[in-house]
């Protein structure tokens, strides 16, 4: 997405990693749970990983009564997460390259608005704020119970009752002041990761214009 806080960290990991986005639109933890392993799979590629996040609790704090189909209830969200990490583990990606990500808060005046914009009258405020946090405070504690990283994104926006709503664009989804918000907070953890990393290939200047093949090979390792 442009402005969006995978292209963000693919920007500034250029040539020390890869950064691969599989962020579903609409998903929640149970569907996620489902598809994890056609989208990471034990390979060298896992094995090289440095880091991996998981973010979900926007759709799953979805309220029952209104929105079924997004709803996850909150036990069964905190066993999809945990269900999650076991699966990365199993494939040698270990607790401490795991990085949970709570859900945003939800600015529930922009999100009714945004309902009634577009006719979904029956579904306004499908979701509450408050509901998020409970979500958010399970998601806290599954992080500690698995001793993973966490990136506690619903309490950080709200710190000192500061204003959140400019960090999402309708209420639930992140602006492009959002989207920086958290790759600077995510960043935070991923920089002591990344910072000894190599460049994948040399600075332009440093390579041999006239003979570059001699002291670099850009066909192989």
């Amino acid at each position: 997405q442009e402005n969006g806080w995978g292209a963000s960290l693919a920007n500034r990991l250029a040539r020390k990693c890869d950064v691969l986005n599989r962020g579903l639109s609409g998903y929640n933890s149970r569907w996620a749970k489902i598809v994890l392993p056609r989208l990471v799979s034990k390979s060298p590629l896992a094995e090289n990983t440095v880091a991996v996040t998981v973010f979900f609790g926007a759709n799953d704090s979805a309220l029952r009564d209104v929105n079924p189909k997004q709803h996850v209830p909150l036990d069964e969200y905190a066993d999809n997460l945990k269900s999650m990490i076991r699966y990365l583990k199993s494939i040698e990606i270990s607790e401490d390259r795991i990085i949970l990500i709570t859900p945003p808060p939800l600015y529930e005046a922009a999100w009714e608005k945004e309902c009634i914009a577009k006719g979904k009258r029956s579904a306004t405020l499908n979701r509450l704020n408050s509901t998020t946090g409970e979500y958010a405070k399970a998601c806290v504690q599954v992080a500690k119970d698995c001793e993973t990283d966490l990136l506690d994104l619903w309490t950080l926006m709200q710190k000192n009752k500061q204003d959140f709503s400019s960090y999402l664009s309708d209420g639930l989804h992140l602006s492009a002041e959002g989207n920086h918000f958290l790759s600077a907070q995510l960043w935070l953890l991923l920089e002591k990761r990344t910072s000894m990393l190599p460049l994948a290939l040399p600075y332009w200047r440093d390579v041999d214009h006239l003979n570059p093949e001699v002291k670099y090979c850009f066909c192989c390792d």
